[in-house]
């Protein structure tokens, strides 16, 4: 039984390295929101003392999604530079981890997170699921197509 391999299309590059960069805006802000680094949430962040404090007060299981969420997304990108079938995988952690902090921010503490940031990472939030949601599309296509193994 032969297994034919295919070559790597170049819009794999494109999307792949562009995700890349884009979770690696996460992993950034994950890291020193993690490491409570005052300077980058004052002047990277533009954090208020209340909002950093918000970032410190995630009950554990919103601290898991949160990590969930970043790492899940950072990793399904890399696999799926590495031409990887478990980018799908990778990236459905990611939406698990993604959907608990939706949950936690705009269900159970909504009106305190709405005090503390206004609408603007509501609307980030839907931007967030947007580009999720088209890396995990993209990579279920490209295992239908053969190009991840």
């Amino acid at each position: 039984m032969t297994t034919e391999v295919r070559k790597t299309p170049w819009h794999l590059w494109v999307v792949g390295i562009l995700g890349l960069l884009w979770n690696l805006m996460a992993v950034t802000d994950y890291t020193f929101a993690k490491m409570k680094s005052d300077w980058y949430m004052k002047e990277m962040g533009g954090f208020t003392p209340e909002q950093i404090a918000w970032f410190g007060d995630f009950p554990l299981w919103a601290n898991i999604g949160w990590a969930l969420g970043v790492w899940g997304s950072f990793l399904g990108t890399i696999l799926l530079l590495m031409r990887s079938r478990h980018a799908v995988t990778a990236f459905l952690v990611s939406a698990a981890g993604l959907l608990l902090m939706t949950i936690y921010q705009l269900v159970l503490k909504k009106d305190e997170f709405m005090g503390l940031f206004g609408p603007g990472p509501m609307y980030f939030t839907l931007v967030i699921w947007v580009i999720l949601i088209a890396l995990f599309v993209y990579a279920r296509r490209q295992v239908a197509a053969g190009v991840l193994r």
